[in-house]
């Protein structure tokens, strides 16, 4: 990804961002970056899911491309604000902007539709040079999630979990019993028992904490 390196002409519309994040500092250190930059207008910012979908819901201008974090407290996940945004009509494009690097991380913002991938110790000029590619309907991968990607599609299919199986490996290492898990992913045990089969089978191992490691080792949880 090259940034444009020439004036935006006058004629042409500058893009327009919305950042969405739940720390403010952040929502602050990125407008000032951007708005810095010719040929971006930062047209708003959102703390929540919720709030970035209605600032983007019509008759509300619809931005050209929301920054969205992964991570955003209470309420919907960026993963999931990223699948609803790309209902609308028109859609924003989404450029996912975050300290999160998991594999199961990238896999789940790229099938939501994300058109980027990029961790917030992004040098500025890529950041810049990603939301123009964005905007013109480009993918925009850091280099490191290129090869993550690249990496994870090496992977014998037969070892890639689904979305709900990382889940239930996620509340696994945060201690939680089936029956915990069940109520937390509203599962029944049985559902939960299911899941951790397949996942043992997939990961090559006979235990919870054995199933952890292994899927901490190679990137799938944090």
């Amino acid at each position: 990804m090259t940034p444009p390196t020439a004036r935006s002409s006058p004629s042409v519309p500058p893009i327009r961002v919305l950042i969405t994040d739940d720390h403010a500092i952040v929502r602050a250190g990125l407008r000032a970056l951007l708005t810095e930059s010719d040929g971006i207008r930062v047209v708003g910012e959102a703390a929540t899911g919720e709030e970035a979908i209605a600032r983007c819901t019509p008759p509300a201008p619809v931005p050209d491309v929301v920054l969205m974090d992964l991570r955003l407290g209470p309420g919907l996940s960026g993963v999931e604000t990223t699948r609803r945004l790309l209902t609308l009509r028109p859609a924003p494009r989404v450029l996912v902007v975050t300290n999160h690097d998991t594999d199961a991380d990238i896999l789940a913002a790229i099938e939501a539709g994300a058109s980027g991938y990029l961790l917030k110790d992004t040098p500025p000029t890529e950041l810049i040079a990603a939301v123009h590619a964005a905007a013109a309907g480009e993918s925009a991968l850091s280099p490191m999630v290129a090869t993550r990607l690249m990496s994870r599609m090496r992977t014998p299919a037969d070892a890639v979990l689904t979305a709900r199986e990382i889940d239930v490996l996620v509340e696994v290492a945060a201690g939680h019993s089936n029956r915990e898990i069940a109520k937390r992913l509203l599962l029944s045990e049985m559902t939960v028992k299911s899941h951790l089969v397949h996942i043992f089978s997939k990961l090559g191992v006979r235990s919870r904490t054995a199933a952890v490691d292994r899927a901490r080792r190679d990137g799938l949880i944090g």
